[in-house]
């Protein structure tokens, strides 16, 4: 086991606890997404894992050693671990090859060289070595300090909303090259984000926090197809809920459904088609169907009414 966190208790304030007898295990090897809603504590786990801030009572336990926290260090941090927070900490004077080699070597310059433009190519700024971090976009340094964090191969990479200040061609760029090199080079990673649906086909694991407690923690398919509540499942974007009345009156099994999962069907319930917008890959529809509306997702644009069933 890579990372154990047992009964951890943290607050921010004394009347304000966050965490309380929080229990996770992480394995080596795993990319691993933090996910839930702004103020959830996600980047306070973050940096508790990596010993920015000291906890109350239980421990945190690295490739099984247990960690001190601030208290117990000189310098904030552990060493086999990296962590880009929302805050870059680039070197404002030093260029975007020198902040990438900031840890490596300089007894094979030929190597580093060799590794810097590698890690420059992972992250898609070959052609900003040479560049001052002042005259790149927040975006820009944040991926110099996603290479910089790779270049000494940490057993365990954290990254704090790493695609938040990207545009969607860069996002989905980095996130294909980034797990690509993280798995080939056997670096953990645990990534926290509130946009599941950008980076699911490469998870092992998600873990989600709700107001500082654990509420699901499986692979990613089982959380999709079965979120604990409905918070779990609006992190994946669009649903369409049910409460405990209207599942009986609809005969549903479950409380969640999907607009894709929502089908036009001969025999099914009757549906006004309120609005149908063409959304790119698909139709985006409002409908109504018993008084409720629904969101559902057609390749075609829809007329005034149809039939529907649930899948």
């Amino acid at each position: 086991m890579l990372l154990e966190i047992n009964n951890l208790f943290f607050s921010h304030t004394k009347d304000k606890p966050l965490f309380q007898n929080l229990n996770l295990r992480f394995e080596a090897n795993k990319i691993i997404a933090l996910a839930g809603e702004s103020g959830c504590g996600k980047s306070t786990l973050l940096s508790l894992m990596y010993g920015l801030l000291d906890w109350e009572s239980g421990d945190i336990i690295f490739d099984g050693i247990r960690l001190l926290g601030p208290k117990g260090n000189l310098v904030p941090g552990e060493s086999e671990m990296k962590f880009v927070a929302q805050n870059f900490d680039l070197m404002p004077y030093a260029t975007v090859a020198e902040n990438v080699g900031k840890f490596i070597s300089n007894i094979n310059l030929t190597k580093k060289r060799e590794t810097v433009m590698e890690l420059l190519e992972v992250v898609g700024l070959q052609e900003f070595a040479n560049v001052l971090p002042k005259y790149l976009s927040g975006g820009q340094q944040q991926r110099v300090a996603i290479a910089r964090a790779l270049s000494v191969l940490p057993k365990l990479l954290i990254l704090d909303e790493p695609f938040s200040n990207l545009d969607f061609p860069r996002k989905i760029e980095l996130r294909e090259r980034l797990f690509k090199y993280v798995k080939e080079h056997q670096v953990s990673l645990i990534i926290s984000t509130h946009e599941l649906q950008d980076i699911m086909p490469w998870l092992d694991q998600i873990v989600i926090l709700q107001d500082g407690r654990l509420i699901q923690n499986e692979t990613p398919e089982e959380t999709y197809r079965n979120p604990y509540n409905p918070y779990v499942a609006k992190l994946f974007g669009e649903v369409n809920i049910f409460n405990e009345t209207e599942m009986a009156d609809f005969q549903l099994p479950k409380f969640s459904y999907y607009p894709k999962e929502i089908k036009i069907s001969e025999n099914g319930l009757e549906a006004e088609v309120l609005e149908s917008r063409f959304a790119g890959n698909y139709y985006w529809n409002k409908i109504r169907v018993k008084n409720k509306e629904l969101v559902m997702f057609t390749d075609e644009k829809l007329n005034d009414s149809i039939n529907i069933s649930f899948v």
